[in-house]
Order: structure tokens, then C-alpha cells, then sequence
């Protein structure tokens, strides 16, 4: 049995889905379940990650656990205690690649939170594999600009650095490495490995691909790093995204080879991102 933490996130979700199609029993940890809309194969049962109680009758009976740490008050340690106590054998996390090794002090509170998490892991009996999801694959404008209420408005996306190269994942792709992880006896055991897209996207480039799936003439207009920034405090990490993005305006983010190596593919195309980020974020 595999448990999949934040199962209705678009990673969660797309690992529960391709479990269940591949016939392997899988159970879902959500809020609600009765609004989930997971596949019928999967056990999908409400629980929370603040939530001990809810966690320990989670893991009963689970070899492999997928972990996504949304909320602040994840306490690592005790999850890992409790997937010790029910005999789990391996935990999947996704952590950040701003996570810097060997540092104790981490270059900011992202880093510093996924460290942390990290750090309870490795002091765990059960097995890890660690895979850090690269700032400028996630989604950033996505989720830092509320990019669903700007399309909801109007044809202009607003941000900064339009020509910052990113990579973006397809969710689907981030959830077939995710699953080699988890299913792959052994051979991922206590490693790190570093997750990226394939492909190299300006942000303007990424809202033109979004409008060619929406059949709209969407447009980048480019803030000012200070405009941006005033825009993002109230609810992202600023400082780590308008460096993260300057810094990708002067050399290209790093494409890694993690998504090859651990299933075999080479990705998405682009314009399969852009079709579905596109149907996540009008629907």
C-alpha cells in the first residue's frame, strides 16, 4: 500500500491516478474526501498533516509514503516516528531545490523549512529519496501572481523579468518520477536527486503557449522588480523568486536529468504543459 499525502494537489493527484491505473493499491490523504474526485480504485480517507491522530490510522498497513509538506506546522519528526511505528519502508518528499547542502543555516525560510524536513527524515530509520523541485519548475508566476484571477480578467498577465528562463514540470512527469521513487526497490534509496522540466520557457514565452491553449491573445507586460515585488510579499517569498528570476535573465536555468534517468522518458512537450496548466487555471 502507497500513501499519497496532499492527493488532490496536481502532483497528488496525478500520482494516485496513475497508481490506480496501474492496478497498485494506493490510499489518498485528503481533507475532504467526499470532494476529492480521485479515482474509485484508490482508498481515499480525510486526515491532515497537523493532524497525529489522523496520520497514525493513515499509515496502518502502508510500505511507501509520498510526502508534499504544505503546512508550517508539519512536525517532521513526529511523522517519521509515526511511519517508523507503522513499519514503513521508504518516504518520498518533496523538497525545494533551494536547499543548500551542508549548511546549517539555510539562504532563506523555503530552504529552511524543506531543510528541516529533510534533516528529520535522514534521522529516521525508514528510507528516503529526496526529490528537490527546482524554484523555476514549480510554477512560480502561477502561484505567486495569482495568474487564475489575471486571466479571469482580461488578455494582460502581469509580472517581472520577462525573459527569465524557467522550467517548467508537467505534473504528470513530476508524478512518474515520483512513483519510480516509490516503487522501485532499493535502487532510489536515501538519495537526492535534483527536478526540473525539459524544456527552457521565458515567462513571456509561457503565457504566449497558455494563450495558444486558450485560443486567446494573452500578453506579458513586465513589472518593475519593485512593483513585483510589493505584489508578491503578501503571500509568496519574494526575495527567493525575484532572484531566482533575475538571476535566470542571465543564464539559463538548469535542465536536469532526473526525469530520464528515473523513468526512461524524456517529458511533456510544452505545449502538453501549457494544455493542461491552461485547463487548471480556468476551470
Amino acid at each position: 500500500m502507497i500513501l499519497v499525502t496532499a492527493a488532490t494537489a496536481p502532483v497528488g493527484r496525478s500520482v494516485v491516478e496513475q497508481l490506480a491505473a496501474d492496478g497498485v493499491a494506493v490510499r489518498a490523504l485528503t481533507r475532504d474526501p467526499e470532494r476529492a474526485g480521485l479515482p474509485p480504485q484508490a482508498e481515499v480517507v480525510a486526515g491532515d498533516l497537523g493532524d497525529a491522530g489522523s496520520l497514525k490510522a493513515a499509515l496502518e498497513g502502508v510500505d511507501a509514503v509520498f510526502l508534499l509538506a504544505a503546512s508550517p506546522d508539519f512536525d517532521a519528526a513526529g511523522f517519521a516516528a509515526l511511519a517508523e511505528e507503522a513499519g514503513v519502508r521508504r518516504i518520498v518528499f518533496q523538497s525545494s531545490g533551494a536547499v543548500v547542502d551542508g549548511e546549517a543555516e539555510q539562504p532563506d525560510p523555503v530552504a529552511a523549512f524543506h531543510h528541516a524536513i529533510e534533516q528529520a527524515l535522514r534521522g529516521s530509520a525508514v528510507g528516503y529519496t529526496f526529490l528537490r523541485l527546482a524554484v523555476e519548475s514549480s510554477g512560480s508566476l502561477e502561484w505567486s501572481f495569482d495568474l487564475a484571477g489575471q486571466l479571469s480578467r482580461g488578455d494582460v498577465v502581469s509580472g517581472p523579468y520577462a525573459e527569465a528562463l524557467e522550467t517548467p514540470v508537467h505534473p504528470a512527469d513530476f508524478a512518474a518520477v515520483i512513483i519510480a521513487a516509490l516503487t522501485d526497490d532499493g535502487a532510489h534509496a536515501n538519495r537526492v536527486y535534483p527536478v526540473t522540466g525539459p524544456h527552457r520557457l521565458s515567462l513571456r514565452e509561457q503565457v504566449r503557449l497558455l494563450g495558444e491553449a486558450l485560443n486567446r491573445p494573452l500578453r506579458y507586460e513586465e513589472l518593475a522588480p519593485e512593483a513585483a515585488r510589493a505584489a508578491i510579499s503578501p503571500y509568496a517569498p519574494a526575495d527567493l523568486l525575484l532572484g531566482t528570476w533575475e538571476r535566470h535573465t542571465k543564464s539559463p536555468a538548469p535542465v536536469a536529468d532526473t526525469l530520464q534517468r528515473l523513468t526512461g522518458t524524456d517529458g511533456r512537450s510544452a505545449q502538453d504543459w501549457a494544455a493542461h496548466t491552461a485547463r487548471r487555471l480556468t476551470h
